[in-house]
């Protein structure tokens, strides 16, 4: 017979993380505290629900631990890398190559918002660049107007003297 208490942390626990809780039972492994490792085998070995199902598990095992007071084990640089594997979020390009391979040791939310941020500051970058070309264009354009309209002022004007 198990002690009540004991029984009631688990419940709580497969509340708190459902998925990774199961997960943890059928490959007899501890869910709480658990460790980077089991974080990351965890996430490899479910890749194929995807990102979306994933990190809302991760995060249901981040806030368990938190709540008991625990380290929490999805921050560590085992999780964070399969977590990212698994999203594919690609490093900003301006990124220098060092900090391309740091990105991926990002937490997947914090990859996914710069990620976004970054796409956004160089979708709006470039569009300023194409107004400025567009407007370097529209003003060679209204010079050759003015030296053409003085040009040809100039010979009608000797023209009729």
């Amino acid at each position: 017979m198990t002690h009540p208490l004991l029984a009631a942390l688990a419940q709580a626990r497969r509340l708190d993380a459902p998925m990774f809780v199961k997960w943890c039972e059928l490959n007899n492994v501890n869910a709480c505290p658990a460790t980077p490792s089991s974080i990351a085998r965890f996430v490899t070995e479910c890749a194929s629900l995807g990102v979306h199902r994933l990190w809302p598990a991760m995060q249901d095992v981040s806030r368990m631990h938190a709540s008991l007071g625990l380290a929490d084990p999805t921050l560590g640089s085992p999780a964070a890398d399969a977590m990212s594997a698994v999203a594919a979020v690609p490093p900003p390009r301006s990124w220098p190559r060092q900090f391309k391979e740091r990105f991926r040791s990002l937490p997947y939310d914090i990859q996914a918002y710069l990620a976004a941020h970054e796409e956004q500051r160089e979708r709006a970058l470039r569009r300023a660049q194409n107004e400025a070309a567009a407007a370097g264009r529209k003003l060679v354009a209204l010079e050759t107007q003015l030296k053409d309209g003085m040009t040809h002022g100039d010979e009608t004007a000797r023209g009729e003297t």
